[in-house]
């Protein structure tokens, strides 16, 4: 089945090239389109957090994966499915993050540590609500513990 969507906003971020790590203490503003009222982002600022889905339009439709690969290309680490790791060249190219809500601002919301570039088309928005956190013991390999270690540590200057 083909679904089409329509991006309800982009990015606006200081990065302009994606990179594997060091996502930790950006920001980041997520912009709604003008068809979108300022109160469509009404209450938001009353969560800490809110899920954004975003489409990795940068990513290359022939760098699309369907099967397994080492994640990161790295040997080191088993070659698993795409949808048992969360790179961006997935099939539907679309990226999920869960980020601190910082402010609203009209049709601005202002996010911590979104690890999306700028420009970068935005799908949805949710509201983080504790009760669509996973239920449960959280479980996962050894290998993602590994590729996640610098991923949220602050950007280096260089």
């Amino acid at each position: 089945m083909k679904i089409e969507m329509e991006s309800i906003g982009r990015v606006e971020a200081r990065r302009h090239t994606a990179s594997d790590d060091h996502w930790g203490g950006s920001s980041a503003c997520i912009v709604l389109d003008e068809r979108f009222e300022s109160e469509a982002l009404l209450g938001i600022e009353d969560f800490s957090h809110a899920e954004i889905l975003f489409f990795f339009d940068r990513v290359p439709p022939e760098k699309v994966v369907h099967a397994a690969r080492h994640p990161r290309n790295n040997p080191d680490w088993p070659a698993v499915g795409i949808f048992a790791q969360r790179g961006k060249g997935r099939p539907n190219r679309i990226g999920s993050t869960i980020c601190r809500v910082l402010r609203r601002d009209g049709r601005r919301l202002h996010v911590a540590e979104l690890d999306a570039i700028d420009g970068t088309p935005v799908l949805d928005i949710k509201p983080v609500m504790v009760e669509f956190l996973p239920r449960g013991e959280l479980r996962q390999p050894p290998w993602s513990r590994a590729l996640m270690e610098a991923y949220w540590e602050p950007e280096t200057e260089a």
